[in-house]
């Protein structure tokens, strides 16, 4: 004899079941982070860089982040622009913040530290993104054991196409780091150093921009010298370095190589990197890097 089986009743189950588990994914990704509040403590260039690509990749909401600054003018631009809480009050932001981002200059560490220190706890994590000042520095001015997370990032973040030198203490879980990390990217990309590597990332990417702005500089005032408005003069100019750099990432052959496909024999390239090693660029480069690396580990 067939029993009578209560299909409507059964359905019912079924889109129950499904909504409790949906409610319970949903539970897990706002536990591991997706909505985690954060707060930075500054919201100078690095900052807002940070704030703009987390916003646009809808990380965080909005109204999951916090961020201070010294003058109420700043403030206002940033709750204007971002629509962020903000406040004056740096405690406040590193009370409420699970990640403190801390984005001052690095000469106003210490004091910053001291101010908030006896509000952050072993469960927030602590992002810094100054040069010269090492885990160990940080965790004696703090003054207790806490996850820090020691980033280096540069400008280019403004325009999403940065990278960021990344390193952690021993406190630092692992889906920790990929949170911060994720929270990075939204900036560019991201690499995992040892921390004994910092500096070196200081010279060859944090102040590198500039470097590579004054060689568009100088590239640009030799086309005007030799007749190109300016305003082309740098577009051909900054076009050339950001094609170059574009080849050295995606056909993953040596900078050298590619050099050598672009200089004929006898040719105009060649004499022009003729000059270039006359005067030196190899050598001015790499020495400034070394100076760059020489500041850095003082600071």
């Amino acid at each position: 004899m067939e029993e009578n089986y209560d299909w409507k009743g059964s359905h019912s189950v079924i889109l129950s079941t499904c909504f409790i588990v949906a409610v319970l994914q949903a539970g897990l990704q706002y536990a591991m982070g997706i909505k985690m509040k954060i707060g930075f403590i500054g919201c100078g260039n690095m900052a807002t860089a940070m704030l703009g690509g987390i916003l646009k990749n809808q990380m965080i909401p909005a109204d999951e982040i916090i961020g201070s600054t010294s003058r109420q003018e700043s403030l206002d631009a940033v709750k204007e622009k971002f629509g962020i809480c903000t406040t004056l009050d740096n405690r406040e932001v590193a009370e409420k913040s699970e990640v403190i981002v801390l984005a001052v200059k690095p000469m106003y560490y210490e004091a910053v530290i001291k101010e908030i220190r006896d509000v952050v706890n072993g469960d927030k994590i602590v992002v810094t993104i100054a040069p010269g000042k090492t885990l160990e520095w940080l965790g004696d001015v703090f003054e207790k054991p806490l996850k820090i997370i020691r980033c280096m990032p540069n400008t280019p973040a403004l325009v999403g196409e940065g990278i960021t030198g990344v390193c952690v203490n021993e406190l630092v879980s692992s889906e920790e780091l990929e949170l911060v990390c994720g929270i990075l990217r939204a900036c560019g990309s991201t690499e995992v150093i040892s921390e004994h590597l910092m500096d070196v990332v200081v010279s060859v990417s944090g102040s590198a921009p500039a470097y590579v702005f004054m060689f568009i500089e100088a590239m640009a005032d030799g086309a005007v010298a030799d007749g190109m408005p300016r305003a082309q003069a740098y577009k051909f100019a900054a076009q050339a370095v950001l094609g170059s750099a574009k080849m050295v990432l995606e056909t993953g052959k040596h900078p050298g190589e590619l050099k050598d496909m672009v200089c004929s024999p006898g040719g105009t390239t060649i004499e022009a990197v003729r000059v270039l090693e006359e005067k030196g660029m190899r050598s001015a480069v790499i020495e400034a890097m070394k100076a760059c690396v020489k500041k850095s580990k003082g600071m």
